[in-house]
C-alpha cells in the first residue's frame, strides 16, 4: 500500500450542506422532457410470470473506448503519477483546476464537480484498480468479456445483465429492462425480454410497425391464443403504454420543446420513464469517445469535455429520480484502463486496471474501495499499467446480493466461475 498523504487539497463544499443523507434521498424529482420508446426485437418474447412488487433498480453506464481512470479518480498523493504524466496530470488540489479532495490520497477530476454532493452525502463510491482479469488490450474482446461476464471465454452467447434479469424473481415483462441506444447490446442479449430506447433525437423515430396499415396487418396475423401471438400482443401493449406515458410527459414539460441532446438529455428521459413506470428495474446505456491516444488533456481538453456532461448527467439523473434514488444503484464501467505513463502524443495507450463508479441510495459511499499498490514500476502490471486487484464482478456481485436480493446460487448463474471475493469491497452496498 502507498502511504496516504494529504495531497489532494481541501474538500469541495457540498451544494446542500444543511441536508443529511435521509433528507437528500427524499428530495422531489424535477421532471423534464422525454422521448419515444422503441421496443427491441426481444421485447416480443415477453412472458407473464408471478408478480413482484420490488422497486429496486440497477442502471449500468458503459464508457466504450477505455476511459483513463487515473485522470478520473486521481492518485494525487502518489508522486509517481506526476512523474509519469508531465503534461496530462490533474493538478493537486488547492486551485480552481485541481483535483477535488476525496480522502487525502485520491482526488476527483474537477470536471466531475457535480458529483461531489453525492460523495459528501455518502451515496457515491469508487473501486480503483478494478476491471477484467483478462489481459486483452483489444476494445472488441475486452468489451465482449465485460458484457458477457465471462472473461476469457468466447463461447458465452448471452450477457450478464440478461442472465441477471432471469435470476430476479417475479414477472419479467417487456418494460422491465431498458436499453438506451440504437440496438440491444451484448450485455442485455439473451432469452429475457428487453425494451429499446434510442438516444437523442433518434428516440422520436417511429418503427415500421407504427404505420397503422402495418400494425393492423400484424394485429390480425397474431390475434390468436398461441404463445407467439400472446408474446406479440404483450409486446404491443407494452409499447403503447410507454408511448402514452412519454406523450403525457412531453405535453406537460417545456411547452413542446425537444429534449436536450447528449447524455443529460438521455438521463432525463430515463428518469422520466422510471417516475411514470415503476415496473422498470434495469437500464443500460453506453457512451463512446474515451479512447484518448492523442491530446488527451488534463483538467481541460478531450477527456475533460467528455467527463463533464457525464458527471452533469448523472447528477441530473439522481435529482430527477427523487425518492426513487433511494432504491437505485448506478454502476459506471469501462473495458480497461490506460497506461500510467503518457505517450509521445500527449495521450495514453491501452492499459489494464481502471476505476468503477457506484452511485445511489443503497451505496455506502464517501470512500475509494481499493487494494491500491502504488504506481512504482514494480507494482504495475507488466511494468506499465495499473494492475487489476479487484475483479469487476466482485462489486457487481455485492450489488446483486445486497441490493437485488440474489442468493449465491443465482449470482453464480449470472457470473459463472467468478473468483471468490477479496473482501476489499465488503459493505459497499447496503440492503
Amino acid at each position: 500500500m502507498t502511504k496516504r498523504g494529504d495531497d489532494c487539497g481541501p474538500p469541495a463544499a457540498p451544494i446542500h450542506p444543511t441536508l443529511g443523507r435521509r433528507e437528500f434521498l427524499r428530495a422531489a424529482a424535477t421532471l423534464a422532457a422525454a422521448g419515444v420508446v422503441l421496443i427491441g426485437p426481444n421485447a416480443w418474447a415477453a412472458r407473464a410470470l408471478d408478480g413482484d412488487s420490488s422497486r429496486k433498480r440497477l442502471v449500468v453506464v458503459f464508457m466504450r473506448g477505455a476511459v483513463d481512470g487515473l485522470n478520473v479518480v486521481v492518485p494525487c498523493g502518489d508522486s509517481q503519477y506526476y512523474d509519469s504524466r508531465p503534461t496530462i496530470a490533474i493538478p493537486r488540489g488547492g486551485g480552481p483546476d485541481g483535483a477535488l479532495n476525496l480522502d487525502g490520497h485520491f482526488g476527483l477530476n474537477p470536471n466531475l464537480a457535480a458529483l461531489m454532493p453525492h460523495w459528501t452525502d455518502g451515496t457515491l463510491a469508487f473501486v480503483h484498480a478494478s476491471g477484467s482479469p483478462d489481459p486483452s488490450r483489444s476494445h472488441f474482446d475486452a468489451q465482449f468479456y465485460m458484457e458477457s461476464g465471462t472473461p476469457g471465454v468466447r463461447a458465452t452467447a448471452d450477457g450478464w445483465m440478461n442472465r441477471m434479469l432471469a435470476a430476479i424473481p417475479g414477472r419479467h415483462g417487456a418494460t422491465e429492462a431498458l436499453s438506451l441506444g440504437p440496438i440491444v447490446p451484448r450485455i442485455l442479449s439473451g432469452r429475457m425480454p428487453v425494451a429499446n430506447l434510442p438516444l437523442g433525437r433518434g428516440a422520436a423515430r417511429p418503427m415500421p410497425l407504427d404505420n397503422p396499415r402495418v400494425e393492423d396487418a400484424f394485429d390480425r396475423l397474431y390475434d390468436g391464443g398461441d404463445a407467439l401471438s400472446r408474446a406479440y400482443q404483450e409486446g404491443r401493449g407494452a409499447r403503447r403504454k410507454l408511448l402514452a406515458e412519454l406523450a403525457a410527459d412531453m405535453r406537460a414539460a417545456d411547452a413542446g420543446a425537444p429534449p436536450p441532446d447528449g447524455f443529460p438529455g438521455d438521463t432525463t428521459r430515463l428518469a422520466h420513464l422510471i417516475a411514470r413506470d415503476p415496473s422498470i428495474r434495469i437500464a443500460f446505456m453506453a457512451l463512446g469517445g474515451w479512447d484518448t491516444h492523442v491530446n488527451q488533456g488534463a483538467n481541460r481538453g478531450q477527456l475533460a469535455q467528455r467527463l463533464k456532461p457525464l458527471g452533469d448527467g448523472l447528477a441530473d439523473f439522481a435529482r430527477q429520480l427523487g425518492p426513487a434514488y433511494a432504491d437505485t444503484v448506478i454502476i459506471v464501467i469501462s473495458e480497461f484502463g490506460r497506461t500510467v505513463r503518457e505517450n509521445g502524443d500527449a495521450g495514453t495507450d491501452h492499459g489494464h486496471g481502471n476505476v468503477m463508479w457506484l452511485m445511489g441510495g443503497p451505496v455506502r459511499g464517501g470512500r475509494v474501495y481499493a487494494d491500491w499498490r502504488g504506481l512504482s514500476p514494480a507494482a504495475l502490471y507488466q511494468e506499465r499499467d495499473v494492475p487489476v486487484t479487484i475483479d469487476f464482478r466482485e462489486p457487481i456481485g455485492r450489488v446483486l446480493s445486497a441490493h437485488l436480493g440474489l442468493d449465491e446460487a443465482r449470482i453464480a448463474r449470472v457470473f459463472p466461475h467468478r473468483p471468490a471475493p477479496t473482501g476489499h469491497t465488503a459493505g459497499i452496498v447496503t440492503t
